[in-house]
């Protein structure tokens, strides 16, 4: 424990302000395969399980309508958000096991989606990356069961 008397143990929610949430809604769902918690068809805001996430909140991915307000009280915006290049999300990973990133390449050739593979070495990781229909980068990560500290390169020398 540290002296502000908390430490953050996991990712509780991601949240996106969504051009097209029925867009955003079916690739989630159907291309990535996340469960949605609630009416998925309520046209507002949308959340997916992402996984069991710690003490009892379910870690989650939140897709809402840019023109709501959000918890928080994060404002609406009547004009779309930038994505891409022009944001300041990089972009959104998802963790699975190594053994089932062949399924996921597997999956988006059948799906004709374009994607890109890439090694990070440094810490063992494999991350197979593609788009979602606002143009996020959406990265399906995995660690190498085979991987170990002594035979990667030194941080500095990787890059990301």
């Amino acid at each position: 424990m540290t002296e502000r008397g908390f430490t953050v143990r996991a990712l509780g929610e991601i949240a996106i302000r969504c051009i097209d949430l029925d867009a955003m809604v079916a690739f989630y769902r159907d291309v990535i395969g996340l469960e949605p918690l609630g009416d998925p068809d309520n046209g507002r805001i949308v959340f997916f399980r992402i996984a069991e996430g710690f003490g009892g909140h379910t870690a989650v991915l939140a897709l809402f309508r840019h023109d709501i307000e959000g918890a928080g009280h994060t404002k609406a915006g009547a004009v779309p958000p930038v994505t891409g290049s022009g944001s300041s999300l990089h972009h959104i990973a998802l963790s699975l096991p190594w053994e089932e990133q062949d399924a996921v390449i597997e999956w988006y050739e059948k799906l004709g989606r374009d994607y890109t593979i890439e090694a990070f070495d440094w810490v063992g990781w494999r991350g197979v990356f593609t788009f979602d229909p606002d143009g996020n980068t959406v990265e399906l990560v995995a660690k190498n069961p085979q991987w170990s500290e002594s035979s990667s390169p030194s941080p500095e020398l990787a890059t990301r």
